[in-house]
């Protein structure tokens, strides 16, 4: 089926488009009151993820309000642990958990690489089904979490302050790191490539924590999968390219290895000006970003000042999407990214 907006993919692609295309990390999430709903109708956040049904549903929900260029299908980066066999759940307040944590050299060697298809076909058929839906609109953004980060959890048994547990077993035992970590990209490379396959246009993997590494152990530790991993993806399906994007938070020391990688984009957090990470990357790359996801806690005004800058900072040219530079939280006022959005449709013309 043919895209009747193509702009995300023009832009990751760095093609030329008449105006800067947007979506937002999260976009289908609590601070709308028709995803509580519905979640509630779900009964747990997990059972949200696994009812292809309901999951279709909130991936959709953000795109009847708001004029976005995309569509991010409703998931969890730790749905791989999970079919790895480490028990996911969640604690209201807490955040993830597992029941099986990676405790042991024999835990990790022990672990499976999972057929994704069987396993996470709850997914695919979510995919599937928001592909129906949406009828060529937009594009379907699918994901997943990189190997570091999925590690992290894997390891420390949940979120973390220190990550004491995952960097002790990077230092103290490299080569059982790496072991995990391949096992890790082998099934994000499969995952990604089986959501393509579904119907995912675009993808994007998700290092929330690469920032947490010193600049030798990131490139150890996290680029260096994330390498294999772009290496690995289907590029083309359905008779065009599936841009890759790469979102690394806190990682804007390593901007240069993140291009290496041969992803197609770098999302940005709000810590460095997209004028500077535009100067350092150059052609190679195209950005996704940046602006600060508090913003949207400020009256319309600021934001339509914020958005302003954000857009100045990129400057003319095509390569850019607009997104926060992290996931917007749950006391956004939905009228408050209503105002983003007419900002970047109103303001963006204007720099292409």
């Amino acid at each position: 089926m043919e895209l009747t907006n193509d702009l995300i993919i023009k832009a990751l692609l760095r093609e030329q488009v008449d105006r800067t295309p947007l979506w937002v990390m999260r976009q289908a999430g609590r601070y709308l009151p028709e995803y509580l709903r519905t979640r509630a109708q779900a009964g747990s956040f997990l059972q949200l993820c696994q009812t292809p049904e309901l999951a279709c549903e909130v991936t959709l929900q953000p795109l009847r309000r708001f004029n976005l260029d995309a569509a991010i299908i409703f998931s969890d980066i730790l749905t791989i642990p999970d079919v790895m066999g480490l028990g996911l759940y969640f604690t209201e307040g807490e955040g993830p958990k597992f029941r099986k944590p990676l405790q042991t050299g024999s835990d990790i060697r022990n672990l499976p690489r999972p057929d994704v298809h069987e396993s996470l076909a709850y997914v695919m058929d979510a995919i599937r089904l928001v592909r129906h839906e949406l009828a060529g609109r937009v594009p379907l953004i699918g994901f997943s979490g990189s190997p570091w980060t999925l590690a992290t959890y894997m390891v420390e048994g949940g979120p973390s302050k220190s990550f004491g547990k995952i960097k002790k077993l990077i230092y103290d035992q490299p080569a059982l790191a790496h072991l995990l970590l391949e096992k890790l990209a082998d099934t994000v490379t499969d995952y990604l490539n089986a959501q393509i396959e579904s119907g995912a246009q675009v993808v994007q993997i998700f290092d929330t924590w690469g920032g947490v590494l010193s600049a030798d152990a990131f490139k150890e530790f996290s680029v260096r999968y994330l390498g294999r991993i772009v290496a690995g993806l289907k590029r083309e399906h359905e008779g065009r390219r599936v841009p890759v994007i790469l979102f690394c938070k806190g990682c804007n020391a390593h901007l240069e290895a993140q291009a290496g990688t041969g992803c197609d984009a770098l999302g940005l957090d709000w810590t460095m000006s997209l004028a500077e990470a535009r100067s350092r990357v150059g052609q190679r790359v195209a950005l996704q970003g940046n602006m600060d996801p508090a913003v949207l806690l400020a009256a319309p005004a600021v934001i339509r000042h914020e958005a302003s800058q954000v857009l100045s900072s990129y400057g003319h040219g095509s390569g850019h999407v607009f997104n926060l530079g992290h996931g917007i939280t749950p006391d956004v006022d939905p009228d408050h990214l209503q105002a983003l959005v007419n900002t970047v449709w109103e303001l963006s013309p204007s720099f292409h």
